[in-house]
C-alpha cells in the first residue's frame, strides 16, 4: 500500500446492506421493472437487469440499491463482485456496499475483487458445509483508501488493461466453441453407427441396469485442509467434460474413518458426474472417467460404478450428447437460480447397449478422432487459466498502490480534487456523522 494510503474497515466509512426476498406467496410481489438480482447474476462485471423483476409493491418489501451500489455474494460461492448500473433489489445471499462520496464505485468494485479482499471475505467464512459471511463480519474487512483523482487513474488502467484481455478470451472461448461443435458432429456419427457395423442406439436400458449409482457424501467444510494428505475431496469445480482437475483449488481430509472411507471412496474406473449448477444453464452434468486413487466424493457430484458388460468410457462419450443432455436436464428441479437432477433421475436414465466389443470398438474410433481436439482443448484452458492469473495479478498490483508510474501519479497530484487519504477519510467521516 503507497504512503498516502489509509486503510480503513468497510463499516468504518460505508453503509452496508444484506438483501433479502419479498415473500414468495404473493404474485403481486413480482413481475414488474426492477430487477432483482440474486447470486448467479454477480459474475464480476456491471448489472443492469437480472432474470427476474420486482414490482413497486415488492420493491416496498425489499431492500433496495441506488446505482454505482457494489453487491457481493456472502453465500456458498463466496467473493463475486457486481457493480450496479441503475437502481436493483437483492436476496439474502448478497451483502452490498452503497456508494459513497469520495470514493469511485468503480474502485470499490475493482477492489471487491482483488486477491486480498477475497482472501479476507474466505477467512471470515463461518466453517459450515455453506461458508457464509454475515455484514457483521464483512463490515470487517479491510479497504484501502487512495486520493480520488488516483482512484480514478486506478479505474483507467485497470479497464484498459482488462479490456485488451477480455477481447483475448473471447476468441479463446470462440475456438472452445468451434472444438465442440466437432466434437458433437463425432459423438453423433459414433452413437448412430457410423464407425460401427451394428447401431448402438437400436437398444436401450436404463443406467441402474448396467451399473451402480452412488451419491456424495457431505463433508464438514471446516474439516478441510489445503495442505496436501492421503486422501483428496472431489468437489463439483474440479470436474469438466472428461477431465478431474485435481490441482483446482484442491482440498484435502487430514483425518477419514473407515466407515466414511467405505460411502466416500472413488473407485478407478468409475464415471464421475455434477448434480449442481445454474438452472436452465446446462453449466453442469460433467463427466469424467477416473484414473486416479485416494479421491472422495463430495456431496452434490455422483459415481456411476459399471459392471463388466459395460465400458464405462462408453458411457463416458455417450454422457457428451445431446440425446443423454436432453434426458439429464429434463429431470432439473430447483429454484430460479440453482439446477439439481437428483439420484433417482440418473439411475432411471436410458442408455444405449450393445456388445462389449462394439462398446470398445465405438470408444476407440471416437477416441482416435477426439486425442487432437482434447489436447487443442486443454492448451485454450491453460491460456484461460493463464488470463485469469493475469487479471488477478493486475488487481493484487493497482491495489498495492503499485500500478501508476511515477508521473501518472504526479499528474493526479496536480488535479483540483487531490488530498491526502487521511485528509479524505476525515472529510468522509464528517460527512456520515450529518
Amino acid at each position: 500500500m503507497r504512503a498516502n494510503w489509509i486503510e480503513v474497515e468497510l463499516g468504518e466509512i460505508f453503509e452496508t446492506v444484506t438483501g433479502n426476498t419479498p415473500p414468495k406467496n404473493d404474485p403481486q410481489n413480482y413481475g414488474g421493472k426492477i430487477p432483482f438480482v440474486k447470486p448467479p447474476e454477480v459474475t464480476n462485471r456491471p448489472i443492469s437487469k437480472a432474470v427476474e423483476f420486482l414490482s413497486e409493491k415488492g420493491a416496498k418489501r425489499s431492500r433496495l440499491l441506488p446505482k454505482g451500489s457494489i453487491l457481493v455474494t456472502c453465500i456458498g460461492n463466496l467473493g463475486r463482485v457486481g457493480l450496479s448500473k441503475n437502481q436493483v433489489a437483492f436476496n439474502q445471499q448478497i451483502n452490498a456496499i452503497k456508494p459513497l462520496t469520495g470514493i469511485d464505485s468503480s474502485f470499490t468494485f475493482y477492489q471487491a475483487q482483488s486477491p486480498k479482499f477475497k482472501n479476507q471475505l474466505d477467512k471470515l467464512s463461518s466453517a459450515t458445509t455453506v461458508p457464509i459471511v454475515n455484514k457483521g463480519k464483512f463490515n470487517t474487512i479491510l479497504f484501502h483508501i487512495a486520493p480520488l483523482p488516483e482512484q480514478r487513474a486506478i479505474v483507467a488502467q485497470i479497464e484498459e488493461l482488462f479490456s485488451e484481455l477480455d477481447h483475448s478470451i473471447s476468441n479463446l472461448k470462440s475456438a472452445q466453441a468451434k472444438l465442440e461443435i466437432y466434437r458433437q458432429a463425432v459423438l453423433k456419427k459414433a452413437f448412430e453407427g457410423g464407425y460401427s457395423k451394428s447401431n448402438p442406439q437400436e437398444n436401450f436400458v436404463r443406467l441402474e441396469e448396467v451399473s451402480d449409482a452412488i451419491g456424495g457424501f457431505a463433508f464438514k467444510s471446516g474439516d478441510f485442509k489445503k495442505e496436501r494428505f492421503k486422501y483428496q475431496v472431489i468437489r463439483i469445480g474440479n470436474i469438466r467434460p472428461g477431465v478431474i482437475r485435481l490441482n483446482e483449488s484442491p482440498i484435502f481430509l487430514d483425518k477419514l474413518d473407515s466407515k466414511t472411507l467405505s460411502k466416500a471412496q472413488i473407485l478407478k474406473g468409475d464415471v464421475l458426474i455434477t448434480l449442481t449448477g445454474t438452472r436452465k444453464k446446462r453449466d453442469y452434468g460433467f463427466t469424467a472417467f477416473v484414473e486416479g486413487h485416494n479421491l472422495l466424493l463430495n456431496q452434490r457430484v455422483a459415481a456411476l460404478r459399471f459392471g463388466e458388460k459395460y465400458y464405462p468410457k462408453f458411457f463416458l462419450y455417450f454422457s457428451w450428447t445431446d440425446f443423454f443432455k436432453d434426458q439429464f436436464f429434463g429431470s432439473e428441479t430447483g429454484n430460479v437460480g440453482q439446477g439439481n437432477v437428483g439420484m433417482k433421475s440418473i439411475r432411471e436414465t436410458l442408455v444405449p447397449f450393445c456388445g462389449i466389443d462394439v462398446q470398445t470398438q465405438i470408444v476407440q474410433e471416437i477416441e482416435s478422432r477426439l486425442s487432437v481436439a482434447d489436447k487443442m482443448a486443454e492448451t485454450i484452458h491453460t491460456s484461460l487459466q493463464k488470463a485469469e492469473a493475469l487479471r488477478q495479478s493486475i488487481l493484487k498490483k493497482a491495489f498495492e498502490g503499485k500500478l501508476l508510474t511515477e508521473a501518472e501519479l504526479e499528474a493526479c497530484r496536480k488535479e483540483a480534487d487531490w488530498e491526502p487519504a487521511e485528509k479524505l477519510l476525515e472529510r468522509i467521516k464528517s460527512e456520515k456523522k450529518k
